[in-house]
């Protein structure tokens, strides 16, 4: 592996995620892979699981770990051939080739304006950081993509999965505020790799990006769609169509115990109470979200491994 900023970057998606549980076992087996080897971190936007899971999964592998907030740095100008005389002071060509000399790989979380479609889906920040810094960049989070958690939720249900070709769904919910397709985005297109059942249910309107869905069922009856699941991962996104747009906030797509019967709940948190999911799921046996938030370390973990032996 060379970098992890898309999902396709794994070759072997069932090798990837038999690799990350035996680590799982023995976290510090490959200890001295990382020696003199430095992690730089870049935050665009706030971080809980994602940078503790991926400072954690550096350190078992004994790489020295750097995070930088960017809202503490300058600002940064992504455009070419731009006259840099208003609010930007580092152009990203200068700032990536210095970040480069301090960091062998390089790990960054940059969320989507919301606002321009074609610029988000463009993952401007993304492969800015690919193409001038020329080492390895990790994807904590991307305008369009969460590769790290999509791997963590994959090593989750191969976990809890029962049958040989488990039922799982993902259903949009209600939220507050207009919220990235990343997760879902991910989630999508991980499970279309797995030997799953799996299709999405939403209200009309919040279809995702075609190119994603493909040919993934789609049903606007979600109680008729979580029937029978073995898994219901859930997650909000704002409108893709009516880009950044949220078009309901029908409190009906909540998640209870009644819907949800025996299946496992999973969610990439943080999660909205009793808006997204009511707490007798979350506090109930058949929630996983704890389980799936400490996979995202040997997520993490088994990619920084696969790069480092690249390097």
């Amino acid at each position: 592996m060379k970098k992890y900023t898309d999902i396709n970057d794994i070759t072997n998606i069932s090798q990837t995620i038999n690799e990350a549980i035996q680590i799982k076992k023995t976290p510090f087996k490959h200890k001295g892979l990382g020696a003199n080897k430095t992690l730089v971190m870049l935050f665009f936007n706030a971080s809980l699981r994602t940078r503790l899971s991926t400072e954690k999964a550096a350190k078992n592998l004994g790489m020295d770990v750097m995070c930088l907030q960017i809202n503490n740095s300058w600002n940064l100008e992504f455009e070419d051939g731009t006259i840099m005389n208003l609010t930007t002071s580092e152009h990203i060509k200068e700032a990536a080739k210095v970040i480069a000399q301090y960091a062998d790989i390089i790990a960054v979380r940059a969320f989507p304006t919301l606002k321009n479609k074609d610029q988000d889906y463009a993952e401007t920040i993304i492969t800015s950081f690919t193409k001038y810094s020329e080492i390895p960049v990790v994807n904590l989070e991307s305008a369009t993509a969460h590769p790290l958690q999509a791997l963590a939720d994959a090593i989750t249900i191969n976990e809890f999965a029962k049958d040989k070709k488990p039922k799982v769904v993902l259903s949009w919910a209600p939220h507050p505020k207009a919220l990235p397709q990343s997760v879902a985005n991910s989630f999508v297109n991980m499970m279309q790799q797995l030997n799953v059942d799996f299709s999405i249910t939403h209200p009309e309107g919040y279809e995702l990006h075609s190119d994603i869905t493909k040919n993934t069922t789609v049903n606007y009856n979600q109680e008729e769609a979580l029937k029978d699941a073995d898994f219901v991962y859930v997650k909000n996104w704002s409108a893709y169509g009516d880009y950044g747009k949220i078009l309901t906030q029908d409190d009906n797509w909540m998640i209870t115990q009644q819907k949800l019967n025996n299946a496992k709940f999973m969610h990439c948190l943080p999660v909205r109470r009793n808006v997204v999911v009511e707490d007798a799921v979350l506090d109930s046996e058949n929630s996983i979200v704890i389980d799936q938030a400490n996979n995202r370390t040997y997520a993490a973990q088994v990619v920084l491994k696969n790069i480092l032996e690249n390097l």
